[in-house]
């Protein structure tokens, strides 16, 4: 089963395309519930509250990401499957095959009469196109190696393009769990955590993309950071 899981990601790249998903989407299920939380964040800061209740954060922070546990999952697996058909369709095209013909109808006259005088037999065209589908029914499908590869790739993306946004947006609540009630400092906690994840991404992209691990880091904090200002302005 292992090797065989091998043999499909080397057919299709799956890991090169669980890197790029789980990154992305980790990064973005962080950001999404950061925002919840400069939600939350704000109300302290105008003194409308000295402390939020750790239960709500945490419930409204996993409801959002469960929500996107649940988009990444289907979205993904959907569109994967389509740009699969599209492929799959470009590639029947180029090599010039029809996958839907499995029983050749027989249309040319001539060719009709050569094979009547060979066989001594007439050929009945009224039936052809039964017989067609009834082969069609009767036929198994068998999947290729190509085929296989795909599916297990739609599968695992679909898994991994869900999973990682949730994850990442339950890091950030994880210091929410330690208090019933939060106050400024379990939110700068929370929010130094999600730095922290922000930079062990941005060194990981760094590593894989053989670039600057500097350049990759900077990028990322700085939208962590324009995250951070932008909200707190407008909410304030």
């Amino acid at each position: 089963m292992f090797e065989r899981a091998k043999t499909y990601a080397k057919i299709t790249n799956l890991w090169g395309i669980a890197r790029r998903y789980f990154v992305n989407n980790f990064y973005d299920g962080m950001l999404t519930v950061l925002g919840i939380l400069l939600g939350f964040f704000v109300l302290i800061l105008k003194g409308d509250q000295s402390s939020i209740n750790s239960h709500l954060v945490i419930l409204t922070g996993i409801g959002s990401s469960i929500s996107m546990l649940i988009s990444g999952m289907s979205g993904s697996y959907l569109s994967e499957r389509a740009e699969q058909k599209k492929m799959k369709e470009e590639l029947y095209k180029a090599m010039v095959i029809d996958k839907n013909d499995e029983v050749e109808v027989l249309k040319d006259s001539s060719d009709v009469e050569e094979i009547e005088k060979a066989m001594l037999t007439k050929i009945k065209h009224d039936v052809n196109l039964r017989v067609r589908s009834r082969l069609r029914k009767k036929k198994k499908k068998i999947k290729t190696l190509q085929q296989k590869a795909e599916n297990f790739t739609s599968i695992i993306v679909s898994i991994i393009n869900g999973g990682s946004p949730f994850l990442g947006g339950i890091v950030p609540l994880i210091p929410f769990l330690i208090v019933p009630n939060a106050g400024l400092s379990i939110f700068i906690i929370s929010f130094f955590t999600i730095l922290v994840c922000i930079v062990l991404l941005g060194v990981f992209l760094g590593v894989v993309s053989k670039e600057s691990i500097l350049k990759n880091i900077c990028q990322m904090v700085f939208a962590f950071f324009i995250t951070l200002l932008i909200s707190i302005f407008l909410l304030s």
